[in-house]
């Protein structure tokens, strides 16, 4: 597999081999051995999967905050996406800071988002599927969220002309960045 590292310290594109032939391809996207090989030892006791039907439709910018917070490894199964980690660690040289890629069934990339981060995605083709392994399990009472379209994180989303957002109520309401008391600190700061 191939890791590469983002601006955002901990967030890193991983690419797993794919072996191909006539009659498709056959790839190993998750194993615990491979990843502590290469440094990266979460557990991760939860897979989720969704879909999203329409072009356009947004998910986030979602957190779990302490004791249950969330590191995600997270794939398109099907379709393209937009995936977007912003840090939300206290003191980080990062903080509020993003980075996007696109994942695709095509690609075959995943996105590492550590605890500490939001995460959120755009589809960018019909009936996009995702599919992520996350390192606690849901805590409704610790969830947390911001404004995907927060003008003070500047994401570029990219949304192609006359494309509306498709949102839930509860993300189309989310608070700003500025209004966050993030629970998270950085690690490095002293």
């Amino acid at each position: 597999m191939q890791v590469e590292p983002t601006p955002l310290s901990g967030v890193l594109v991983i690419t797993p081999k794919r072996f191909g032939d006539h009659r498709g391809f056959f790839s190993e996207s998750y194993s615990a051995k491979r990843f502590a090989e290469a440094g990266i030892e979460i557990g991760f006791v939860q897979d989720n999967h969704s879909v999203s039907e329409t072009v356009g439709t947004v998910r986030g910018l979602h957190f779990q905050a302490p004791p249950h917070a969330q590191a995600k490894l997270v794939r398109c199964g099907r379709g393209r996406l937009w995936d977007v980690a912003v840090d939300i660690r206290k003191s980080s040289p990062t903080y509020g800071q993003w980075f996007g890629t696109e994942l695709s069934f095509e690609n075959g990339k995943q996105l590492l988002i550590p605890a500490g981060f939001a995460h959120g995605f755009v589809t960018l083709e019909p009936g996009t599927e995702i599919v992520y392994k996350c390192s606690d399990y849901y805590a409704p009472d610790c969830e947390g969220a911001i404004r995907w379209d927060d003008p003070d994180l500047g994401i570029d989303w990219p949304l192609s002309a006359g494309i509306e957002p498709v949102l839930s109520g509860k993300d189309a309401e989310a608070p700003f960045f500025a209004a966050l008391d993030s629970p998270f600190t950085w690690e490095g700061a002293a």
